[in-house]
């Protein structure tokens, strides 16, 4: 695995948050906060995979700079998730 990547373990995490349309908390590795509806994975022509986000607008962040995923839809499956 290169830094480009993150692991298949995390990887299925965020395959659940999307499936499931939940509502999460995205600490990134620079310390900035961003919260929205899990949308979907999108992988970029260079092999760079992000999470799209929806909030007031889609934002697009890079799997490879996530911390920690908070989810705040009642009743998930899981609720944390660290990536360091």
């Amino acid at each position: 695995m290169h830094q480009d990547t993150i692991s298949c373990d995390l990887h299925d995490h965020i395959e659940v948050v999307c499936m499931y349309g939940y509502q999460v908390k995205l600490e990134l590795k620079n310390q900035q906060v961003i919260e929205g509806k899990a949308i979907d994975i999108i992988t970029s022509p260079d092999k760079h995979e992000y999470l799209l986000i929806k909030n007031e607008k889609k934002q697009e962040v890079a799997l490879t700079q996530l911390a920690k995923l908070h989810v705040l839809t009642p009743d998930a499956r899981f609720k944390v998730v660290e990536f360091i």
